[in-house]
């Protein structure tokens, strides 16, 4: 595919983030950051918790530098999107929300998340590849191209054992640098971006105290090293000596009481903790570009100090974007801790992908920006529609627009299905909502909107018809589902008056000739229009305000006959579904 750059004259933040990216590899390796098989491959990096179920706002950690990446692969360059599921962070507490899981958990606390048993009834392992697997399924879906490392793998295996010991060697460095941020007085506590981080949670949360945030400090010194418990396995260790020459490491649980000493240059039970765990992998890894939360970029936060311990390690601090809150339509601030939050998952359920990436292409990472799953989805849908017009006709969207919609559609690899006939979302939630569950009706009422090119099966309207119909059976409240009357409403149909009961008349009778979604707009518009003696195809500015009263007063009057409500489905589509003959009846023909 071509770079977009190209097209949008460097317009969308996208490709001024592939830009700074592309210049700081050509400063790491003069002379080699170039698009060939030879060039090193440039890392960016993302990093997901498997605390509880990965929401939304986590998604963001991820689409920001895959958007990145695969800008700089449509380049030529390679480049690798690692992400780091940090599954050897402590089970910190029992999150509300989840199926399966109740306050027996609460005895798991303090071991890795790996050695935590998965909700009950799940296929997985462990806590940690649950929830894995769940956003795993989502990436594939979404196109995304990732690297997954597992700190759990990299810990236990001794992949990290030479910078753990390096650590340790030069604790006293590394303790100095956090001492700067001891003294300052803590911030006030900013709206948590990144809530499924939860090492990086606790350590914002005791930021400049001496424990889980930045290391153990006590009178045998500071330790940038945690084990986890021999036998209980849980981390509420305090490391009471060790010696650099033998790498001998001395602790004591303060949960069960046990106490060893171990070989550190042997032992693989443990980890850095989370200020020098972060910056360690950027200089393992050689990572050039990792996004971050508003909260790491606050003083004494994880992004700041790790800036200067990741040269302790002989590395480079990663350009670190920050970015902003993502929030539901209708829903509180997301947590992962406390579970029932949207996930990716979720929103696949009622959105296709090309959507969904959409929205972080669309917006800078610092802008916020909520995810619909209310009626407001039936507004981005339509402009979504509006857009892929534009882009069509190849001359009226704007750059920017241009470049948000082609990162939507595909990746360097190639465009994402997608469903072959969009219709409108909202005439296919309608048809689904009238029809629930009843494909054979579906269909028929589909192939009414355009008799002149009916569509053959649902399938020319999937995946799209299934999002819709997803939607409205589980984000629809039952109070606002449309339920067609069984019989007329004879009370109603008694008591109108004689203008009621003539505009009825002007509808009923054009129904056979007008029996088509382009149709029947003009035929319920146009009623109240004719009946003011104007012609129906006049256009607003040539009628006078009454005209939109009388067409709202008229709209009311067919919702309450059809469906005993003021408001439904367009009533185009609503009439569509019906079925002429039962509209016949329904209004009193």
């Amino acid at each position: 595919m071509p770079t977009v750059a190209q097209s949008t004259e460097n317009t969308d933040w996208v490709s001024r983030f592939a830009d700074e990216v592309i210049e700081e590899s050509e400063r790491r390796a003069p002379g080699k950051a170039t698009p060939a098989a030879t060039a090193p491959v440039i890392v960016v990096a993302s990093g997901l918790s498997p605390s509880g179920p990965i929401h939304l706002g986590n998604l963001r950690e991820v689409m920001t530098p895959h958007l990145v990446a695969d800008e700089i692969r449509r380049r030529g360059h390679r480049v690798r999107h690692l992400i780091s599921w940090d599954d050897y962070d402590r089970y910190r507490k029992v999150p509300a929300g989840v199926a399966g899981v109740d306050e027996s958990w609460a005895e798991h606390i303090g071991k890795p998340l790996t050695s935590v048993p998965a909700p009950k009834g799940s296929a997985h392992p462990n806590w940690a590849e649950h929830f894995k697997a769940a956003m795993i399924e989502s990436l594939a879906e979404l196109g995304v191209e990732f690297d997954g490392i597992s700190q759990t793998a990299q810990y236990t295996s001794g992949v990290y054992r030479e910078q753990v010991l390096h650590a340790m060697k030069h604790r006293a460095d590394i303790d100095a640098i956090l001492a700067q941020y001891r003294t300052k007085p803590k911030p006030a506590k900013k709206q948590q971006q990144k809530a499924v981080d939860e090492a990086e949670l606790e350590a914002e949360e005791g930021s400049g105290a001496a424990g889980e945030d930045d290391g153990s400090s006590g009178s045998a010194g500071y330790f940038p090293y945690k084990p986890y418990c021999g036998s209980c396995e849980k981390d509420l260790t305090t490391v009471t000596g060790y010696d650099d020459d033998t790498t001998e490491l001395t602790y004591t649980c303060d949960a069960c009481g046990f106490s060893e000493t171990v070989r550190l240059s042997e032992f693989n039970r443990g980890k850095l903790v989370w200020k020098v765990d972060w910056p360690m992998r950027w200089a393992y890894e050689g990572v050039v570009f990792e996004p971050s939360g508003v909260d790491h970029s606050s003083p004494g936060s994880s992004f700041q100090v790790g800036g200067q311990i990741v040269g302790i390690f002989g590395g480079r601090q990663p350009i670190g974007p920050m970015y902003a809150f993502v929030g539901i339509s209708g829903m509180a601030k997301m947590s992962s801790s406390r579970g029932g939050v949207p996930t990716p998952g979720d929103a696949l359920k009622i959105m296709e992908p090309q959507i969904l990436r959409w929205l972080y292409a669309r917006r800078r990472p610092n802008q916020s920006f909520k995810i619909a799953f209310d009626q407001e989805i039936q507004r981005l849908y339509d402009e979504w529609d509006k857009l892929a017009g534009k882009v069509a006709a190849g001359d009226s969207a704007l750059p920017g627009d241009v470049a948000a919609y082609t990162r939507a559609v595909g990746t360097a690899a190639g465009e994402l299905p997608r469903t072959p006939r969009p219709l409108p979302y909202r005439t296919l939630a309608s048809v689904a909502d009238v029809t629930a569950g009843h494909q054979d009706q579906a269909l028929r009422i589909l192939s009414e909107l355009d008799p002149a090119d009916a569509p053959a099966s649902l399938d020319e309207v999937r995946p799209r018809y299934d999002k819709a119909e997803a939607w409205i059976n589980t984000y629809v409240p039952a109070d606002q589902r449309t339920i067609v009357r069984d019989e007329p409403d004879a009370e109603l149909l008694k008591s109108l008056d004689e203008q009621d009961q003539r505009s009825l008349r002007l509808l009923l009778d054009g129904l056979a000739g007008q029996w088509s979604l382009d149709g029947l707009t003009h035929l319920v518009y146009g009623v109240p229009k004719v009946q003011a003696g104007f012609p129906a195809d006049a256009t607003p500015k040539e009628l006078p305000p009454e005209i939109k009263t009388a067409q709202r007063s008229f709209f009311a009057l067919l919702y309450h006959l059809l469906v005993g409500r003021d408001t439904g489905p367009r009533l185009p589509t609503l009439l569509l579904a019906v079925g002429q003959e039962r509209v016949r009846v329904l209004l009193g023909e």
